[in-house]
């Protein structure tokens, strides 16, 4: 017998800051993170009864995550945690990966030191955590990503991927135990090496492969998965295709 779920939050939230930012965040963690799966039910008056917060932060950051293809909103019927779309995740991928080349290329041309030295130090620090903590390893994976656009001076650039990224985030979240973490390391080595050197040719190569390998467990991982995903799509067919593209 099917038994619905429905989101339960029991974070507190800092009621001196803006509301439905902190919603939607707390939120948007909870069904990247898998806390909360596709068909859990989110109540607004039940959350903004845990949150002790009005209906209206929690009604905005609902419009939010439908927007961003997390929350599906039913009239009549109730909000409830959307599947995955795998055609989300490609094309999101797809423009990661058309931007981030702009990005590495522009900062292996400058070549800055500083920014050099604190990718290395990232790097370190992504070492440490590795397999033991993929919620710190995701975020200092992050935090490189936007160091590259930082140091480009594509700051929009990053909250513009930021936005689009949610779907793939997902992905990797399910995905992390087959990730070879040190594997996306020495691709972070590879790409300092080559911004160091001022390679902006090999720059390029080096963080497109990065950038593919999601699609690699991507139809592994929506198998071992199928109810965290709508049906699946021939597109997923097309991705080793992708992956020998140099």
């Amino acid at each position: 017998m099917f038994v619905e779920r429905v989101i339960h939050i029991d974070t507190e939230i800092d009621s001196s800051l803006p509301l439905g930012p902190q919603v939607y965040e707390l939120l948007k963690k909870g069904i990247v993170q898998a806390q909360f799966k596709p068909g859990d039910r989110a109540s607004e008056v039940e959350i903004s009864r845990q949150l002790e917060v009005s209906r209206q932060p929690v009604r905005e950051a609902f419009l939010r995550l439908q927007a961003g293809g997390l929350l599906d909103i039913r009239p009549q019927r109730g909000t409830f945690v959307q599947k995955i779309s795998v055609k989300a995740v490609l094309d999101a991928r797809f423009l990661r990966e058309a931007i981030e080349s702009d990005i590495v290329a522009l900062v292996a041309v400058s070549r800055k030191a500083a920014v050099i030295a604190e990718l290395k130090k990232q790097i370190k620090a992504q070492r440490k955590v590795a397999k033991a903590d993929p919620v710190s390893f995701m975020k200092l994976d992050d935090l490189f990503h936007r160091t590259l656009a930082e140091a480009a001076e594509k700051s929009s650039a990053w909250q513009f991927i930021e936005d689009l990224k949610t779907q793939m985030d997902r992905v990797r979240f399910l995905s992390f135990n087959h990730f070879h973490v040190e594997q996306l390391i020495a691709q972070h080595v590879s790409i300092v090496d080559a911004i160091e050197s001022g390679s902006s040719t090999d720059a390029v190569r080096y963080i497109r492969n990065h950038l593919r390998e999601i699609l690699k467990s991507l139809p592994m991982i929506s198998h071992e998965h199928p109810d965290y995903f709508d049906p699946v799509s021939d597109e997923l067919a097309d991705t080793t295709t992708i992956i020998n593209i140099n």
